[in-house]
């Protein structure tokens, strides 16, 4: 079987997901898209208002700034999966509890297993927060690990963890979008070393 045979049906299944109470106002649940077959898996926290419009991953302003990241980093969006650790809109674009999270992240776990990329990267503390205590690693605020890599064995494989800053962060303070472009050069370094 193909990947896009398991993938398939759970893009099915999450849009027509009813398990939290964040459905109830979505326009569109976005479960993720790109190369099934991406060595580098990025993670937001949920999905925005343009998202939420379009059904797509990362569409809005803070998407902007992720393709250009990509792009100065000499990573075509099309190699990647980008997908969020919550499928549907909190309201006014507030934090996903924690009960939503636990709710959707089986989604992601399984996202995780189909594609096997060699590297994930978590944008925002909430991705970074999932992600790494689902591989045991104990961590502190985005500010101390982004930019670090964790060497994880996640859902059975091994895989890089490379937490960052949301995007939408460079959005209100130009630091940030120089915190992310560094990390996305040491990303593309990793990548040309992985080969």
């Amino acid at each position: 079987m193909f990947k896009r045979d398991f993938m398939e049906p759970l893009v099915d299944e999450i849009k027509a997901c009813r398990k939290c109470g964040l459905w109830r106002q979505r326009k569109n649940a976005v479960s993720g898209e790109g190369s099934l077959d991406a060595a580098v898996m990025l993670v937001g926290e949920a999905p925005g208002y343009w998202e939420d419009v379009k059904g797509q991953p990362f569409v809005g302003a803070a998407g902007k700034v992720l393709d250009e990241l990509l792009s100065r980093a000499g990573i075509s969006r099309s190699v990647v999966y980008v997908t969020n650790v919550v499928k549907c809109r909190p309201p006014e674009n507030r934090d996903p509890r924690s009960s939503e999270i636990e709710t959707c992240t089986p989604y992601l776990d399984r996202q995780i297993e189909i594609i096997k990329p060699k590297f994930i990267v978590t944008l925002g503390r909430h991705a970074a927060s999932y992600i790494l205590s689902k591989a045991g690693i104990e961590t502190e605020g985005i500010t101390k690990i982004h930019g670090g890599i964790y060497e994880a064995n996640l859902l059975g494989f091994e895989v890089s963890v490379i937490p960052m800053y949301h995007p939408a962060a460079a959005l209100y303070n130009v630091k940030y979008r120089d915190e992310l472009d560094k990390d996305f050069q040491l990303l593309r370094l990793r990548l040309e070393r992985h080969g």
